[in-house]
């Protein structure tokens, strides 16, 4: 994660430290689940993130290898974000939190279909999403 020291060695902290605000798994959620690759795409999410934050969290996400900065072959000007493999192995944990929240979360807008995809076969469903992204990351 940078040169930045790190609290501790601890696998929750390390995580964390990436992870640990709202806005970075919910722009690994929008590459991985709903197919956005912009800087515009991301700008659109319901959640409203601001420019500088958004511009903040893809440079740490970047930084950290969990995606790439690609030019866009239609905008010469602009940028496209991939997830790299250590992006895509975050799939799991979004699933595993998607389940935990429609589970308590009496709001929660999680498709239902998905949530029947998951508890009907969990590893069918990460292998084809997983291939779906490693496919765009060759591409």
């Amino acid at each position: 994660m940078g040169a930045q020291k790190r609290k501790s060695d601890c696998p929750i902290n390390y995580a964390l430290e990436l992870f640990g605000d709202r806005w970075t798994l919910l722009i690994v959620r929008d590459m991985m689940l709903k197919g956005k690759h912009s800087y515009g795409e991301f700008l659109k999410s319901e959640e409203k993130i601001a420019t500088n934050i958004l511009a903040d969290r893809l440079a740490l996400l970047e930084e950290a290898e969990v995606v790439i900065k690609l030019p866009d072959p239609a905008h010469g000007s602009k940028y496209i974000y991939k997830l790299s493999q250590k992006g895509i192995d975050l799939l799991p944990v979004l699933v595993e939190l998607i389940m935990w929240s429609a589970k308590y979360d009496p709001d929660s807008t999680v498709e239902k279909k998905f949530v029947t995809q998951v508890k009907k076969n969990r590893e069918t469903l990460l292998k084809e999403i997983s291939s779906r992204l490693k496919e765009e990351l060759a591409a």
